[in-house]
């Protein structure tokens, strides 16, 4: 009772109150009328969301199922594709792909680095056989963001298919689908759409739509032309999700009444915010550059448990943050600020982390670190988001 909880972890995320009310709403049932006028409400404001003039395809699903719809349809067994591992969520493109049949090609690359679109040229080049690149738009475990823009360039030419795992970037930082040339884009509810768990999104080009015809669906449950068929006269293929779908359309709203690009610049703010909080207490940042929007990865001292840190964090001050994964369980803490958080819940986390960090046998003397943060925070949003070519 002595302290707010905060949940500042890159997802799930807060909930708007907007967000709560709409997902406490009475049942309705997914084949009549009240169901019908919310897909038709969703689908001009995911159009938006995601900057494309196709259709969005709801699946009741984690983001991982839409990883799996993406990679069924689009790739037949057999098939070569490019995977860019950076991370875990990389680790979970290829294996969704081997699991699949297809033969994978990995760029791997260290913790807290990015790829870059000549990588994925020069590996284009040398085997023109591979007909997709898989990629995290951010990678989640890490903290990185890959140049999907500069990708796109790459790819929109070839007879190659650009298949982006919008998950932890979709509504936090900038991913047009259409103008950047991305061939299938897909997300899930609980991070930057401030909804909980269990419904992702997905959406294709024409020319990911023609392979998904050529490929033929063998796929029962995620069968994309089945969906879209039903999306276009707005219903889904098997049950849906109706609280989860009632809460995104009133979410959208929220996106279409503040603006992405207010939402954008927020997000960056807070990105900016964090890590020169981090960075004033003396610790080291994971991704020094290309670094994700909505999430900071921050280095635990040696000698200290990260898992330590995490605990007394959520204890002594009520914030939930998260650790790292795999290999960097113990030495990472990942400060999320995705959603529907502000400044305010950003500077709890910092004094949470020292918190955390001083129980846990760390030191950090810095005195400064709150207003370091803060004047980061309002330099950001004077100066405006970095420029993203499209």
């Amino acid at each position: 009772m002595l302290n707010k909880s905060r949940l500042l972890t890159p997802g799930p995320t807060p909930l708007p109150e907007e967000v709560r009310l709409a997902l406490a709403k009475d049942m309705v049932h997914h084949r009549k009328r009240d169901f019908v006028q919310v897909m038709e409400r969703i689908q001009p404001g995911l159009k938006y969301l995601f900057g494309t003039a196709q259709q969005v395809l709801p699946l009741s699903c984690s983001g991982t199922g839409a990883m799996h719809a993406a990679v069924t349809n689009l790739f037949a067994p057999g098939e070569k594709v490019l995977v860019i591992e950076g991370g875990k969520f990389g680790e979970r493109w290829r294996e969704i792909a081997e699991a699949h049949g297809l033969v994978v090609t990995s760029l791997v690359f260290e913790n807290g680095s990015a790829v870059a679109a000549e990588d994925v040229r020069a590996a284009l080049a040398a085997d023109p056989e591979l007909r997709g690149v898989l990629v995290q738009a951010s990678e989640t475990s890490t903290g990185v963001l890959h140049p999907v823009h500069e990708l796109g360039a790459v790819t929109r030419d070839k007879d190659v298919l650009l298949v982006v795992d919008g998950i932890s970037a979709v509504g936090i930082s900038p991913c047009p689908m259409d103008a950047w040339g991305i061939d299938c884009l897909l997300t899930g509810s609980q991070k930057g759409l401030m909804l909980p768990p269990g419904l992702a999104l997905l959406a294709l080009s024409e020319r990911a739509w023609d392979k998904v015809r050529a490929v033929g669906s063998t796929n029962f449950y995620f069968n994309l032309l089945a969906e879209r068929d039903k999306s276009l006269g707005h219903q889904t293929l098997f049950t849906s999700p109706v609280n989860l779908l009632q809460g995104l359309a009133v979410s959208l709203d929220l996106f279409r009444e503040q603006t992405l690009e207010a939402v954008y610049a927020k997000q960056w703010a807070l990105t900016s915010m964090a890590r020169a909080g981090a960075a004033s207490m003396g610790l080291e940042l994971l991704a020094k550059t290309h670094f994700t929007w909505g999430l900071t990865s921050i280095k635990i001292p040696l000698g200290v448990d990260g898992s330590e840190v995490l605990k007394v964090a959520a204890e002594r001050c009520g914030v939930i943050m998260a650790g790292g994964q795999g290999e960097l369980k113990k030495s990472l803490v990942r400060l999320g600020h995705m959603g529907h958080v502000d400044w305010s819940d950003v500077l709890a986390g910092l004094h949470a982390l020292r918190v955390g960090l001083h129980a846990a046998g760390g030191y950090c003397a810095a005195r400064t670190y709150m207003e370091d943060a803060v004047n980061a925070y309002e330099e950001a949003l004077r100066d405006g988001c970095p420029e993203i070519r499209a």
